[in-house]
């Protein structure tokens, strides 16, 4: 069998050795056509995932940082309505027990939230003035509403 095998090879190649290399490879694998005509498609999909993939980072970003700001608001109220005053600070909400701690800004990855401090009294009885609001510290701008991270 293997020497039946042998003199058919011998005598395709005095034939034709040209066809008989063109049939090999035909048989073994891929054109270079297929090959570029497979890697082309792979790379659309990717871009369209990677493109989908950093708006949904984005919109977890933003979500995150909506979130934060209203509760840092929210205990930044509670806490003049309960003390009579306003905080001096945001470590003033982490120590008297309205935050766990003070969240990391999702944008610029630090605890750098900036502090407006108004003449504001949001009670009867607040004796002294302080933060009133805050908002994210980074100058970025939101790709998918156009306004800065720091109006929010």
């Amino acid at each position: 069998m293997a020497q039946q095998l042998r003199e058919r090879l011998r005598l395709a190649r005095t034939r034709n050795p040209a066809g008989l290399a063109r049939s090999f490879a035909r048989r073994c694998g891929f054109t270079l056509l297929e090959m570029m005509i497979v890697i082309t498609i792979m790379l659309i999909l990717l871009s369209i995932g990677v493109g989908q993939y950093e708006v949904a980072i984005t919109h977890s970003k933003e979500a995150a940082l909506t979130t934060d700001l209203r509760l840092m608001r929210q205990a930044i109220q509670q806490y003049t309505v309960d003390k009579g005053q306003a905080p001096q600070a945001l470590d003033d909400l982490v120590t008297a027990g309205y935050l766990r701690g003070i969240p990391v800004d999702p944008f610029t990855g630090l605890t750098d939230w900036q502090t407006n401090e108004d003449q504001v009294a949001w009670s009867p009885e607040q004796t002294s003035f302080g933060i009133t609001d805050v908002h994210s510290a980074s100058n970025l701008v939101s790709p998918l509403t156009k306004t800065p991270y720091s109006s929010w």
